[in-house]
């Protein structure tokens, strides 16, 4: 292997040129990094809902905010409401911050239980910050609120297809070198199966040491070549197509928030953006038809459509290994979970983030190897289930759809979870990774999942107490949220909206 790491990433798009920027900016001695891209192949243009790690990959490549958001039309983002998913008429918001604040090392929302369950608490959505505020439309980052109940993170809502353009101009200014041209061969060492090479439509050839797979659900590599199984999760996950269509901005406030709203075979997306809103029926092809899904879609949205809608397809599941031989699979090559909990973009940077953590040194080690695709497995089935119980959980049984995710025969891993929680409040822990306790508490509580008890520790004291407290902790956060200033003013105060 060469003195630098020959990175040839294969493909560009969201997930191509935020390897490359990454690997331009966190290691620029121990690699030399070339893209190839073709403009002949469209962008999938996936991911325009975040969540807010993608905040902490922007600040590690030394990104100012307000100038990264008006470059992508962006909107700040607290969470995402889940509307008539549990029961039609129900709402709440899966914020990206915490339910109160726990008492004595006990979770608030055992509490929360204990009143709720005697008439003396409200929503769950009332004790938390970013709920309320997001429902009030306003927004300002945590770190600014003086005396906040609680902190919080916040996310992005943007134009997918304005955030690669920004991310490649950062990147070749640091040294990446980007081809233009379609791959039609690969040439792999003849012992150990690496690849050696790429060879192009025109003839040229690109060697490598270390090839990453960006080319979207083609999986030119590690499919084409390396033919590495697809692990197939459509069983529980039967939603298998999105009809998607942009309409024009109305008049009212820019909400900082992503909306999935239930429909008859699936779910919508809702995203406001600066200067458009994203829309989209992802839906399974089993009860619904392409024709239609577009026409709910079309029947669903407030504005007028400004582009015509298209019909994106695909499967829910991972590859069984991201990384074979000399070959990472990023973004849609290695898996794809539906966007419900906007993750796609997130497992792009998981897997940027665990490489540069596991980058080569005197070549590929398989231990290496092997604890990526650890941590890469272990992150999707925690997701798989996440998102598998917001379709489980419902207590709909109004179309042949819902009554089949009702009764879905689910993962043991995710009815241990389930059962846990039924029994006395209890989140099942793990340190880190995505969606924590405050995740799980949202989407149990969000579709009525009740549990049979609380933390014993919750009981001692009267309940009377226990209900002023939670009393004045809401009217606090009311307070706070009230005095925040409004979403589209602090976007204007500090540069983030485009001109």
């Amino acid at each position: 292997m060469a003195e630098r790491v020959r990175v040839t990433i294969v493909g560009g798009g969201t997930a191509g040129w935020m390897a490359a920027a990454a690997l331009a900016a966190l290691l620029p001695r121990k690699c030399a990094v070339t893209l190839i891209e073709s403009e002949a192949i469209g962008i999938i243009g996936v991911g325009e809902a975040t969540l807010p790690h993608l905040k902490a990959f922007n600040d590690r490549l030394g990104f100012n905010e307000a100038a990264f958001m008006a470059a992508t039309r962006a909107t700040y983002k607290l969470g995402i409401e889940f509307r008539d998913w549990a029961r039609i008429g129900d709402s709440y918001i899966h914020p990206f911050g915490a339910f109160g604040n726990d008492i004595g090392g006990v979770g608030f929302h055992h509490y929360w239980h204990r009143a709720r369950a005697a008439g003396q608490a409200e929503d769950l959505d009332a004790y938390s910050l970013p709920v309320v505020a997001a429902r009030m439309a306003r927004f300002t980052p945590a770190d600014t609120i003086a005396r906040a109940p609680h902190g919080f993170s916040h996310a992005y809502q943007f134009d997918s297809t304005l955030y690669a353009p920004y991310l490649r101009r950062f990147a070749e200014a640091r040294g990446v070198e980007r081809i233009e041209g379609k791959v039609v061969d690969v040439a792999r060492h003849g012992e150990s199966g690496d690849i050696r090479a790429v060879t192009l439509e025109d003839g040229r050839s690109f060697e490598g040491d270390l090839f990453l797979d960006c080319s979207g659900f083609r999986a030119l590599l590690i499919d084409g070549v390396l033919e590495e199984p697809f692990e197939d999760w459509s069983r529980w996950l039967p939603c298998d197509r999105a009809a998607a269509v942009p309409c024009a901005v109305q008049a009212g406030p820019l909400l900082p928030y992503t909306s999935a709203i239930a429909m008859p075979s699936g779910w919508r997306w809702r995203i406001p953006l600066q200067h458009r809103v994203g829309n989209g029926y992802v839906y399974a092809s089993g009860h619904c038809s392409d024709d239609e899904a577009v026409a709910a879609i079309l029947g669903a949205i407030e504005g007028e459509p400004i582009a015509e809608p298209r019909i994106l397809r695909f499967r829910a599941g991972r590859r069984r290994r991201g990384w074979v031989n000399n070959c990472v699979s990023v973004g849609l090559s290695g898996g794809f979970l539906e966007p419900l909990e906007s993750t796609s973009i997130y497992l792009v940077q998981l897997c940027v983030q665990t490489l540069i953590e596991l980058f080569p040194q005197d070549g590929v080690a398989a231990i290496d190897r092997d604890e990526f695709n650890r941590v890469l497995d272990l992150e999707y089935d925690r997701i798989r289930d996440f998102l598998i119980l917001h379709y489980h959980a419902t207590q709909r049984s109004d179309s042949a759809f819902w009554e089949r995710m009702r009764t879905l025969d689910i993962p043991d891993s995710l009815a241990e979870k389930i059962e846990l929680y039924r029994r006395r409040g209890r989140v099942a822990q793990y340190g880190r990774g995505l969606f924590l306790e405050p995740s799980w508490i949202a989407v149990y509580a969000g579709q009525r999942i009740v549990p049979d008890g609380f933390d014993q520790r919750a009981g001692a004291g009267s309940i009377e107490a226990v209900a002023k407290g939670m009393e004045a902790f809401r009217r606090r956060t009311a307070e706070v949220a009230a005095g925040m200033p409004g979403h589209v003013d602090y976007m204007m105060r500090t540069g983030a909206m485009a001109a």
